[in-house]
């Protein structure tokens, strides 16, 4: 406690307090079998015939501390990363031998945004299914938008409008991801991809569709959603009606009036 007074960022000071209690119970076993050296000779031979009970008892026990063993060695995730483990998605506030626990994120709450439940997941369900990690090694992640735009817009104009407001407001994730790009492709065998934004356009049926596709902060998602289409429809507004958005409309169409006429025949 009087160590962590004294370092003030709180990812050091979390990683300290781990260190010292490790160390606290490795010296805690050394001390022990000290102390009880004869009496556990005694007691070799029982112990080894109770092992294999143990070992059944404490299964879930094992593969939690084996779990804790390849979280930790390979790299999978640490604190602070956003996961996805289990069904279940958030970032890892703490990591101990037997257990990882979550701030969760999203179920009724949209947006990637904390719903202030805290969940503790055994560390073998590394073993039982896939981990996604949004922060690992490459802390960004591509997202995507799409606006619907009317036949008859001015498709060139639109597009150039799209591509401005996507750089000016993602652009300072652009250089920061391109570098970690870089380390993941000397790394793994994995396709040098385009980090820069990117605006594309389809035509179907009911509309020409743009899609406008960037790299963002994990964090950062929600708000810079919230940034892009504030930005589009500022310059929608101010298009002198260049931009014109497209929705569906479905028409409501009764039955036709009938003119049935009878006639009686002998």
């Amino acid at each position: 406690k009087n160590l962590s007074k004294h370092i003030k960022e709180s990812d050091n000071r979390y990683k300290t307090r781990k260190f010292v209690n490790l160390i606290s119970y490795f010296l805690s076993m050394i001390l022990i079998i000290i102390v009880f050296l004869d009496d556990i000779r005694g007691i070799t031979l029982t112990l080894g015939v109770a092992s294999a009970g143990i070992a059944f008892a404490l299964k879930e026990v094992i593969a939690s501390v084996a779990g804790f063993i390849n979280i930790t060695t390979g790299n999978i995730y640490k604190a602070g990363d956003r996961i996805e483990i289990g069904g279940i998605k958030g970032d890892v506030i703490d990591l101990s031998i037997l257990r990882t626990t979550i701030m969760e994120v999203g179920e009724w709450v949209n947006g990637d945004l904390y719903n202030g439940r805290i969940v503790r997941i055994a560390n073998n369900f590394v073993f039982k299914g896939p981990v996604y990690n949004y922060s690992g090694n490459f802390p960004f992640i591509w997202d995507e938008i799409k606006i619907p735009l009317k036949f008859g817009s001015d498709y060139i104009y639109t597009k150039k409008i799209l591509e401005n407001t996507v750089e000016e407001i993602v652009g300072v994730f652009t250089k920061d991801a391109e570098v970690q790009w870089k380390t993941m492709v000397r790394r793994y065998l994995i396709e040098d991809a385009k980090t820069g934004p990117m605006v594309t356009m389809e035509i179907n049926d009911n509309w020409v569709e743009y899609t406008i596709r960037y790299v963002v902060d994990y964090r950062k998602r929600r708000y810079t959603k919230d940034l892009l289409f504030t930005k589009i429809l500022e310059e929608a507004s101010n298009s002198r009606e260049k931009i014109q958005f497209a929705s569906a409309t479905y028409e409501l169409v009764g039955v036709p009036k009938m003119d049935v006429n009878i006639k009686k025949t002998d």
